[in-house]
């Protein structure tokens, strides 16, 4: 379906014309009618399939310019995506008088307070900084039409269930809410139903949970030979842009400072840093002026970063729903890309589980573990819990 097969303002599909957008994908040719009806809705799509725009242009319309007052309400968990979505929003709005505006922690609150009392129509927030504007009683929320959750599995977890449940309360009208993300898990289903009423629930996500636009490759490797593994790998591989992920802000600071030599043109981005470095890396980033970033999972959901070719594991991910999102910088909008991802015989276990949950056909580097005759069975045994010494016991009685 095209989008001017849609009852959208010429002034919206002005914009669209100009971000290149003629065809809706997938998850907004379903999600469409169902949020212009003014349904709550619960939509699980995987990862660039358009899911930003696919709540930002029915939002974009639904807002009435004349009214000075928050009618759009997003909530996001990270900084980065806060920014993104806000951008989006921007793009689609372009030709139009509604005012976005992002709020988050780490910028002076003074100038976000201002730009609100000035009058802003979509709010982009994320949840710690929203609460913050709510007990200094800037908000106004009583023309809310819409409450959307973006990477709502995230913002339903435990850390941000308290705070969104809060924010969900502020908004004491009857309104619409829209839930969006790539990925779910059944328990946090049950809180995502809690929230919305009588709710359209839409899965594109049901038939294959590993995109087939992106192909994953694994290198089985001692942990000391890693690093000259990466490098090799990153000076043989046609890189357009790569995104390095570790699963802790010392191993990012590590790995930086021993590449940063051999690889030009590589930065580093975790939470530790200031709110406007973050902001000056991302913007580098998204610019192509900077082809390697080394990144904690402050970069790993909902980011688009069009230019991506390669996601690289230097740790594989703790949880499979993070590999999912960390996987899905590349491979966006039907594009192809490829995700390569370190493995030691630590990691077999969950490699296999993670194999097997997410319907992924493997690549190897060199040999692997699962068939070599000096690796691993192919069923690799789960960890077995410690033995206690049996003092232990008597002390523990």
């Amino acid at each position: 379906m095209k989008f001017t097969e849609l009852n959208l303002p010429h002034n919206i599909l002005k914009s669209l014309r100009r971000m290149g957008f003629e065809e809706l994908t997938p998850i907004q040719e379903a999600t469409y009618p169902v949020i212009a009806r003014g349904q709550d809705l619960c939509a699980l799509a995987e990862t660039g399939s358009g899911k930003t725009s696919a709540c930002a242009i029915p939002l974009v319309q639904k807002i009435d310019p004349e009214i000075k007052a928050i009618q759009g309400l997003v909530l996001v968990p990270t900084r980065e995506l806060c920014l993104q979505y806000m951008r989006e929003v921007e793009k689609v709005a372009e030709n139009t008088s509604v005012v976005p505006f992002a709020v988050y922690g780490g910028m002076e609150k003074g100038f976000q307070i201002s730009m609100l009392n000035h009058g802003v129509h979509i709010l982009v927030a994320t949840p710690g900084r929203l609460i913050d504007l709510v007990y200094d009683r800037v908000l106004d929320f009583s023309q809310v039409k819409v409450a959307i959750l973006d990477e709502a599995d995230e913002l339903l977890k435990v850390g941000f269930l308290e705070d969104i449940e809060f924010i969900l309360s502020c908004i004491v009208h009857e309104h619409q809410t829209l839930l969006f993300s790539a990925t779910m898990a059944d328990d946090i289903k049950k809180l995502a139903h809690d929230c919305l009423r009588d709710p359209v629930h839409i899965s594109l996500v049901k038939t294959r949970a590993a995109p087939v636009s992106i192909d994953h490759w694994f290198i089985y490797a001692h942990p000391n030979a890693k690093q000259a593994e990466l490098l090799r790998y990153l000076k043989a591989e046609k890189v357009k842009q790569a995104i390095i992920f570790c699963n802790a802000r010392h191993l990012v600071d590590k790995l930086y400072r021993a590449i940063k030599r051999e690889c030009r043109d590589t930065e580093y981005i975790h939470a530790g840093l200031s709110q406007d470095v973050r902001s000056s890396i991302f913007n580098r980033f998204t610019k192509q002026r900077i082809r390697f970033l080394i990144a904690t999972d402050v970069v790993g959901r909902g980011m688009d970063f069009t230019h991506v070719s390669h996601v690289i594991n230097w740790n594989l991910p703790k949880g499979d729903e993070q590999y999912t999102h960390r996987t899905g910088r590349t491979g966006r909008m039907g594009r192809k890309g490829k995700a390569f991802t370190f493995v030691t015989r630590h990691d077999l276990p969950h490699l296999e589980q993670l194999i097997q949950a997410k319907k992924i056909v493997p690549h190897w580097v060199g040999k692997d573990p699962f068939k070599s005759e000096d690796g691993p069975p192919h069923t690799a045994r789960p960890p077995q819990p410690k033995r206690r010494h049996r003092h232990y016991y008597r002390r523990r009685r």
